[in-house]
């Protein structure tokens, strides 16, 4: 184990930084994309607050198609796009692209399942004091789902770590590559045994952290 540390700890904390890096930006993209998708997803709903049934069946089409599509196809099918972003379509910044792409439909349906739980008596209570709709999704309707916000942003987040095991066997760094190059390549069981364990450790950090500030920002806790 020393020997094995001594020899490849670099390595895998490297990979394990690029994993993290990867990971963070590509969900803080993919919320920049997806909340506002989902938001758009909520209130043109049939009896939402700004009704818009044709709109809503399209664009909800629109986004059922992109989360449809598996990620490995995705990524090859989007390779000009990220390189016309980035300049490249290896390495980590190149691997932020697909992610995000993949993710964000992913994540525009988890907020509108969040925005879905909102009280419609809190909503009218709102909407009754004079309230626009742009307030009362900002001020009403993301307050109120925050804690199930938080829920979903732990499995949103979980997922595209997921993903970037994924990235890494087509070369855009992480523990995914570690894993492709030395544990698939060269069978070096050691490292493949060593880069699902700190996957797992990862997602069991990133599950537990969620879920102690979703209980904190849950009203219902205090």
């Amino acid at each position: 184990m020393t020997t094995f540390l001594a020899q490849n700890g670099a390595l895998l904390l490297q990979g394990t930084a690029e994993t993290l890096y990867m990971t963070f930006f590509s969900t803080l993209f993919a919320y920049v994309l997806g909340l506002p998708m989902g938001v758009l997803l909520t209130i043109t709903q049939p009896n939402s607050l700004m009704p818009a049934p044709r709109f809503n069946t399209i664009f909800g089409w629109v986004v059922n198609i992109l989360r449809s599509l598996p990620f490995l196809i995705l990524m090859i099918f989007i390779l000009p796009f990220t390189r016309l972003i980035v300049g490249t379509s290896i390495g980590c910044n190149a691997a932020i692209v697909p992610l995000t792409v993949s993710a964000a439909p992913f994540v525009a349906r988890m907020v509108q399942s969040s925005l879905q739980e909102v009280d419609t008596g809190v909503i009218e209570a709102a909407r009754s004091m004079g309230a626009d709709t742009w307030q009362i999704v900002c001020k009403v309707m993301l307050v109120e789902s925050v804690p199930s916000l938080l829920r979903g942003l732990s499995i949103s987040t979980i997922t595209i770590l997921g993903y970037t095991a994924i990235t890494g066997a087509v070369g855009a760094g992480g523990l995914g590559n570690l894993a492709y190059r030395f544990g698939y390549l060269r069978y070096q069981n050691d490292m493949m045994y060593a880069t699902i364990l700190l996957l797992i450790v990862l997602v069991c950090i990133i599950q537990a952290v969620f879920e102690v500030i979703s209980r904190r920002a849950d009203k219902r806790n205090r």
